[in-house]
């Protein structure tokens, strides 16, 4: 029974001004590097091989406090594929001051609807069509030969991993929200079917 552990990176220098991150590769704010090392209090004990994550230090660098935090020496993939979601001409940009420049409903769309990309960036679809494969091609074969893995990345990157594993709707996945710095374990079967979830 293989388990997989999702963790969102902790809160970063620009999560904590507001602004919109995506492809922008910000650190992590001092809130963000205790929040990477409570994760990995909730990790130790638990047994795992491999580690992947993102092209961005937001995420790496959870990653690697959580490791340290819990004892752990594992094999790190790097890959863009689990990048945040690129957010175009709303990168850098404070979300209040969007909210003034377009208008509070534009935003929530670009925000909150699965296909609808804001100018220049991608949609939570659009994220999911570069995170699925990836995951297919580079973890499902490792889970299959019952590899216990941590994937730590971004918000919507992980949405489009827990749309798939949990079987959610478009609907269903954008009202998911998905904590900064806590891990959530999946535990599948040899088909890596969810036989169950939590958040440790």
């Amino acid at each position: 029974m293989p388990k997989l552990i999702l963790l969102r990176h902790g809160q970063s220098e620009w999560n904590k001004e507001n602004r919109f991150t995506g492809w922008v590769d910000v650190d992590l704010a001092e809130a963000g590097k205790a929040e990477a090392r409570q994760a990995g209090t909730k990790l130790k004990g638990i047994p795992l091989d491999l580690a992947f994550t993102s092209a961005l230090k937001r995420a790496q660098n959870t990653l690697e406090l959580a490791m340290e935090s819990a004892g752990l020496d594992l094999p790190v993939t790097k890959d863009k594929a689990l990048n945040e979601r690129m957010y175009g001409d709303l990168q850098g940009l404070n979300k209040a001051d969007t909210a003034a420049k377009y208008g509070d409903e534009q935003v929530h769309i670009w925000r909150r609807s699965f296909d609808i990309a804001p100018p220049n960036g991608e949609s939570l679809k659009d994220t999911a069509d570069r995170v699925l494969p990836y995951y297919t091609s580079a973890i499902v074969p490792r889970l299959k030969e019952g590899k216990n893995i941590i994937i730590a990345a971004h918000g919507n990157s992980l949405r489009a991993l827990i749309m798939h594993l949990e079987g959610l709707s478009p609907a269903e996945i954008l009202k998911i929200e998905i904590p900064t710095g806590q891990p959530k374990m999946y535990e599948l079967d040899d088909q890596l079917k969810v036989l169950n979830s939590r958040y440790l």
